[in-house]
């Protein structure tokens, strides 16, 4: 299994995490908030430039869960206490609150937050959605 890439952008007490294997590129992130997120940047995050409470109802609204937060010390992101699922528009089928997804090989995996399936059948990391849907014109 390939290790996950996890990179962290810090501004004093407060750590915005990016997990790009995780990533639907909903462009949610910079589309609210374009003088965090550029695309095209290096580094593509700067949480400096945004207050605390701006990145957190921007990271809350990601529905991959790519990008996350942690506060003094905390290892994840607070978990949805209800869980929740909704159909995107032409995209995924979004689920938030921790579940467990059974794989079809067998395999067990706990999701903390919130996971995109794949509703268009063209995810090259099925049962999660990629972003394909995008690519294919996908419409439901």
């Amino acid at each position: 299994m390939d290790k996950e890439i996890v990179k962290e952008y810090t501004i004093g007490d407060f750590t915005v995490v990016w997990k790009p294997k995780k990533c639907i590129h909903s462009e949610i992130c910079w589309r609210t908030l374009p003088e965090v997120y550029d695309p095209k940047g290096k580094p593509w995050i700067k949480p400096e430039n945004a207050s605390i409470e701006e990145l957190k109802s921007q990271i809350n609204k990601c529905p991959s869960g790519a990008l996350s937060y942690k506060e003094k010390g905390e290892v994840e992101m607070e978990e949805t206490k209800i869980t929740e699922c909704t159909v995107a528009e032409n995209g995924p089928l979004l689920v938030s609150g921790t579940i467990k997804v059974v794989l079809a090989n067998g395999a067990e995996e706990i999701k903390k937050r919130s996971t995109a399936f794949c509703r268009c059948g063209a995810s090259q990391n099925k049962p999660y959605c990629d972003g394909a849907h995008n690519k294919i014109g996908f419409e439901g």
